[in-house]
């Protein structure tokens, strides 16, 4: 009987040249290979998120700048124009000393471009010397920058205390007034003031000195420059109702018989 020649197998372990297995160690070959691959709907929700975050973001500066520039730019520009007025600026330099220009308050209403209403400038000043002498060195400055005197109707408009002229320079009147400080407190709830006797050496320098008012207009906006109203016949009419004389119906015409 013949015997069936058996291979010799080597025990499972070290084979020649193969480093030893470590002891406790399970991971794979490939460890990516049963990691659960990321899911597609959760990488689109993550970058609509990321958008619509920057999409906030960009809506939030436009509104920031767009504030700025609707409301603060044209607040700026607006001071910037009233501080650069050129009938300012001309007010400003006037040739005229330091004594007659004094505290000066500057007021402004209406539009630079004549929307609804145009612009008025005032000025209001005080001097430390007399209506009269303040009067004239304000006239020749005035004369001085280019103004002309103006003598219109209703200049003024009504009769004022002390030196009221009118003047026009290319599109623009000026109306200057100069008059005596008011020393007489102003009434109280509609009741004159009580007025203390004043001391004889202290009422005379409190009341010293003069205020001056100047009122700049755009000459198209100034109604003394066009026609002023007339009582010629020839602009009113004829009046459709005559007086009557003593004998309306005057001599009776005889008829003529039938």
């Amino acid at each position: 009987m013949a015997r069936a020649a058996v291979a010799s197998v080597d025990p499972v372990g070290q084979r020649p040249g193969a480093e030893p297995p470590l002891p406790g160690s399970t991971e794979p070959e490939h460890p990516d290979s049963d990691r659960p691959e990321d899911d597609p709907s959760d990488v689109g929700q993550e970058s609509r998120r990321q958008a619509g975050g920057e999409q906030r973001m960009r809506a939030i500066i436009l509104a920031v700048v767009s504030v700025v520039l609707l409301g603060g730019l044209p607040a700026f520009f607006g001071v910037q124009a009233m501080r650069q007025d050129p009938v300012f600026v001309s007010l400003n330099e006037l040739d005229v000393p330091d004594w007659a220009a004094v505290e000066p308050v500057d007021d402004v209403s209406g539009s630079r471009w004549c929307l609804l209403d145009c612009r008025l400038r005032e000025r209001t000043v005080n001097s430390e010397r007399s209506p009269e002498e303040t009067a004239q060195v304000y006239e020749a400055a005035l004369s001085r920058d280019g103004w002309q005197r103006w003598t219109p109707d209703y200049c003024p408009e009504q009769e004022e205390k002390g030196s009221y002229t009118c003047w026009r320079r290319d599109e623009l009147t000026l109306d200057l007034w100069v008059r005596a400080p008011a020393c007489v407190p102003p009434p109280v709830d509609g009741e004159p003031a009580v007025v203390p006797e004043p001391d004889p050496s202290t009422a005379a320098e409190e009341c010293a000195g003069s205020l001056v008012s100047v009122k700049v207009r755009n000459a198209i906006d100034d109604e003394r420059t066009r026609p002023q109203p007339t009582t010629d016949p020839s602009l009113t009419g004829v009046d459709p109702y005559p007086t009557l004389g003593e004998d309306p119906l005057g001599e009776l015409t005889p008829s003529t018989p039938s």
